[in-house]
């Protein structure tokens, strides 16, 4: 003969699990693990639901910050953040713009998804009762460790972060990080490519980079110095550089770059080779040294059918006959 089932006493709660369980099985047994059988499993799910829902709306709200708008206009996300393009919108700043937001987007998709689930999984094991202060305690330890171990990988990842928040150089940039010069092929948290001008290309990573300089910010300065033989007359020299310059800065291919008039500063250095002349040119970024190129060479044949002397047989010496 089977015992008579009595009513727990947590079945005369109104509106516990208890009640309800036991109201519609009528056993002691499940009525009393209701708690962990329905109310605890409800909760989690629901607390997992929550996380879900709150990464995926931030996920999309980081979405829309980064996402590049049709007018050349830079993503929502980089507006408030340094940034280091002027002037119209290229196809390389465009691309430039689009791979840093993107960059840090998925930082802080990371940093959200850690700290939702993070705090989801605290909230689940205080649900079960488990306490999370040892826990956490042993993850801080953890994580020191791990710290230590891979300092260099956080190293890199740090530099990298700030190195796009702060816009150091983008893509299409011409750098100089100490070791590698060339042209910035990919930017990532953990490693830059360069290209350098013979085609190598170099795999610098972030932590290591101490300095950076950058040709390509802003804008640049084409320099150019001319040599003279000490016998020449400086001033009929410099009346026809200044004159050639400025007739070549007002015509293509020149003209597209140059931002402002040449800067003709007059005797630079005297050598026992040469007396150089200094003009400078401010242009667009990057492009000081194709002007350069088209300065040097028109101002030097301008020269040469002025009759002025290239100093560099001078210092030579005729060849001697045999």
């Amino acid at each position: 003969m089977l015992p008579l089932l009595s009513a727990p006493d947590c079945a005369s709660e109104h509106g516990t699990w208890c009640q309800q369980v036991y109201r519609l099985t009528g056993n002691e047994w499940l009525a009393v693990s209701a708690d962990w059988l329905v109310a605890k499993p409800l909760k989690i799910i629901l607390t997992l639901l929550i996380a879900y829902l709150i990464r995926f709306l931030i996920k999309k709200l980081i979405d829309k910050l980064t996402r590049a708008t049709g007018d050349g206009k830079q993503p929502a996300l980089l507006r408030p953040l340094r940034n280091r393009i002027n002037g119209p919108p290229s196809v390389e700043t465009i691309e430039r713009s689009r791979q840093r937001a993107e960059t840090i987007g998925a930082v802080l998709k990371s940093i959200t998804t850690f700290l939702v689930f993070g705090i989801a999984v605290i909230e689940i094991l205080a649900e079960l009762g488990i306490s999370v202060g040892p826990l956490i305690a042993s993850a801080g330890i953890v994580g020191v460790a791990l710290g230590f171990g891979a300092q260099n990988l956080v190293q890199d990842f740090v530099s990298g972060i700030f190195m796009m928040v702060e816009d150091q150089y983008g893509v299409g940039d011409v750098v100089d990080l100490g070791e590698a010069i060339g042209v910035v092929e990919t930017v990532g948290l953990r490693i830059t490519t360069l290209r350098a001008l013979d085609g190598t290309v170099w795999y610098v990573r972030n932590g290591e980079i101490m300095r950076v300089g950058n040709f390509s910010q802003d804008h640049s300065v084409a320099v150019i110095d001319i040599p003279l033989g000490h016998s020449a007359n400086i001033e009929h020299a410099t009346r026809l550089i200044s004159q050639t310059a400025t007739e070549v800065t007002s015509e293509p291919p020149v003209s597209e770059d140059a931002l402002e008039q040449p800067n003709l500063l007059g005797v630079d250095n005297i050598t026992v080779q040469a007396v150089y002349i200094r003009l400078t040119l401010k242009v667009r970024p990057g492009k000081q040294w194709a002007v350069q190129r088209t300065l040097r060479g028109k101002i030097l044949a301008a020269l040469s059918d002025a009759g002025f002397e290239n100093p560099l047989p001078l210092l030579l010496g005729s060849e001697t006959t045999q």
